[in-house]
């Protein structure tokens, strides 16, 4: 996890990155009915303005609240870091799924006078995708490629992986 600023904007960059292509993919693909090759690359005409827009939301506004929510769940140095990171995780995207589908709602679909149904149908075709890709797909990549950059691992994450490896706890 990040320690630092730098840290926290090179994480929230790459998250951001690895959200919003995925999501934007999905969306357009239920847009044009299925997904096709042109999709990966008409995923950068929104991605210029929905990147930027989940980086300002995810680091000014959601990551803090996401980590206060979630330490009402869990408890850093206590819980396992697994508990912390899918805590965190799952609160982050009940957060930004539902503010991303508005911006998309309202940026992306001629949704006029059924704003609000369209929104909400929006939020809730993206919240499965979004969750599922954020915790099987996502935060582990994202959290593997940080590490490499940042080599840094926590005691207890390496004693867990250790653990596990080596055959670990009964469970």
């Amino acid at each position: 996890m990040p320690k630092t600023k730098l840290q926290e904007v090179v994480f929230t960059i790459l998250m951001v990155f690895v959200m919003v292509y995925a999501m934007i993919c999905y969306n357009i693909a239920l847009n044009m009915g299925g997904m096709s090759n042109i999709v990966f690359l008409n995923v950068f005409h929104e991605l210029v303005i929905m990147g930027p827009i989940a980086f300002i939301l995810d680091f000014f506004l959601y990551g803090s609240l996401s980590k206060k929510l979630a330490f009402r769940i869990v408890t850093p140095g206590v819980d396992k870091p697994i508990m912390l990171i899918l805590a965190i995780s799952s609160i982050t995207v009940c957060l930004m799924c539902p503010t991303r589908s508005f911006f998309a709602t309202l940026l992306f679909k001629s949704a006029g006078k059924e704003f609000i149904a369209v929104w909400f149908q929006t939020t809730a075709l993206n919240f499965p995708m979004a969750f599922f890709w954020q915790i099987f797909f996502a935060g582990p990549l994202v959290r593997a490629i940080f590490g490499m950059i940042f080599k840094e691992k926590e005691p207890q994450v390496m004693k867990e992986e250790a653990e596990y490896l080596e055959g670990g706890e009964a469970r």
